[in-house]
């Protein structure tokens, strides 16, 4: 059977949820400070602090929701040593990373100004590991109460007269590791305690996640569904890309075509991972009314050599761009589920979309990835069926093609296709059922680049860029597709256009 790709585009199978495409800050390494923050008296441009150039480039990928302030820095982090003037805040150690020294001078304001001017949602972690029901309580009054009380009174002492817009909270994290070392037993325990204080104040409505599975838990799961499930709005789950052992990761530049294909596998994990966790999830919620959250996720290698170790700063390569794609597409198929995720991290850290040094900012093969596909977001998605080839390597396979599809509200249909072999491309029939061809204009964009470890450095940021894609034909009613080796590819058809 030859390589084909059947899109059903008048079959919809739900909506994608926006936040699918969601982003983590944590106060870790140079993500926080340095990447975002710099302080209003810097002479880098910036807006009451925060760094213009990483604004606008994380506003044109559409950011819809961030993650703050962890991470395992959220079960160590109390609020309050976070407001009011900076020369009062408290300093303290950051243990988790680095062990340096936070000024806590990034705080609850101005993480929520840096979600105003990104106008996205912010999406805060509370501290269960090492904070109090009272402290958590405190914290949601101080954001969101807009009435007479300690805490509005203290926020707006504070320079902040209204409450805050806040949907997502989520209730500890890793507290099976970082955040506590629990059993899930105990947590689900704590879990319905704290989450009971978590309130709506003034119909301010919170979607409350509780802090899920690391990887293949599927115990914890299991107990947190069964004992918690009705007082959840979310489930979390953490699953990284590591194509080597956690004491030796791998580097993120210097790699072999084994090491490829192994993060490829490693990566196509992410789909039976929310399969499995999903039919747990099923037996005790089968309306799918408790979204699966995603909020860690991408590629973890060796730091940098000469960085701090607990900094996790890393290069990112083309490799990186089709983890990303990937799971994008591993996402959109899981749509019904999946409410939202959030790649590890934003800047400077893990799998990051933008690299800065001093004034300098560059952008990645993942950033670029992000901006490909944004078009999904909200969009309906679409019915596909696949038949292609392999993508062969030392006695193993692996599906060479991954692919989705999904309309939007305009009527366009975009398509992201990712070529994961790293050697051979791919030719393949593209059959848009329910489409009139003659009556659409189609655009495609690619990503690629001749080597494995393509990176954009900061005296060659554009090693790795987003071009124009022409490797499609028309072959009566039908498109012929050419997909070069190790690429993403996106292509657009607009229905209100003629021509092709």
């Amino acid at each position: 059977m030859g390589k084909k790709i059947v899109v059903n585009t008048d079959i919809q199978r739900g909506k994608i949820n926006r936040n699918i495409y969601g982003h983590f800050a944590e106060h870790l390494g140079r993500c926080i400070y340095e990447g975002i923050w710099v302080g209003e008296d810097s002479s880098i441009p910036n807006t009451e602090g925060i760094r213009n150039d990483v604004l606008a480039a994380l506003k044109n990928i559409k950011i819809p929701v961030l993650r703050w302030p962890g991470g395992c820095f959220a079960d160590e982090y109390h609020w309050k040593d976070g407001v009011g003037p900076k020369e009062n805040r408290k300093r303290m150690v950051n243990t988790h990373w680095g062990g340096v020294v936070e000024n806590n001078h990034f705080g609850t304001h101005e993480f929520m100004l840096l979600c105003e001017l990104l106008e996205c949602e912010p999406y805060i972690c509370g501290n269960v590991g090492s904070g109090t029901v009272q402290e958590m309580a405190e914290w949601v009054e101080y954001m969101t109460f807009e009435g007479e009380s300690p805490m509005a009174n203290w926020r707006r002492e504070n320079g902040r007269e209204e409450p805050w817009k806040l949907t997502y909270f989520g209730v500890g994290n890793e507290n099976w590791g970082c955040g506590g070392n629990m059993r899930a037993e105990y947590y689900a325990d704590l879990y319905r305690q704290y989450q009971t204080y978590v309130r709506n104040f003034n119909g301010n409505k919170l979607y409350k996640i509780a802090g899920g599975a690391n990887s293949s838990d599927y115990h914890w799961t299991e107990v947190l569904m069964k004992n918690a499930h009705r007082m959840m709005d979310g489930l979390s789950l953490h699953y990284y890309t590591v194509p080597g052992e956690w004491s030796d990761k791998g580097s993120a530049t210097d790699f072999q075509e084994n090491e490829w294909f192994v993060t490829m596998k490693k990566a196509f994990h992410m789909d039976e991972l929310i399969t499995k966790h999903s039919s747990i999830m099923d037996q005790y919620d089968p309306k799918k009314r408790v979204g699966l959250i995603i909020d860690e996720w991408g590629t973890w290698f060796n730091v940098e050599k000469g960085t701090n170790p607990g900094f996790l700063y890393q290069q990112n390569t083309l490799r990186d761009a089709l983890v990303a794609g990937l799971h994008f597409n591993i996402f959109h198929k899981h749509a019904e589920r999946v409410q939202m995720t959030n790649i590890a991290q934003t800047v400077n850290v893990l799998q990051a979309m933008i690299l800065t040094e001093g004034e300098k900012m560059i952008l990645t093969p993942t950033y670029h990835v992000f901006d490909m596909f944004k078009v999904h977001q909200d969009a309906e998605r679409l019915d596909v069926d696949s038949f292609y080839g392999n993508y062969e390597f030392d006695g193993q396979t692996l599906p060479q093609v991954s692919v989705s599809a999904s309309k939007n509200d305009e009527g366009k249909i975009h398509i992201s296709l990712c070529n994961i072999d790293h050697e051979n491309g791919a030719e393949l029939d593209l059959d848009l059922r329910g489409l009139a061809l003659q009556q659409t204009r189609m655009t495609g964009t690619i990503l690629t680049a001749e080597s494995m470890n393509a990176h954009n450095t900061f005296d060659q940021p554009d090693e790795v860029k987003i071009e124009e894609f022409h490797g499609v034909t028309f072959v009566e009613d039908k498109l012929n597709v050419q997909l070069p080796a190790k690429s993403v590819v996106t292509l657009a058809f607009d229905l209100t256009s003629s021509g092709n």
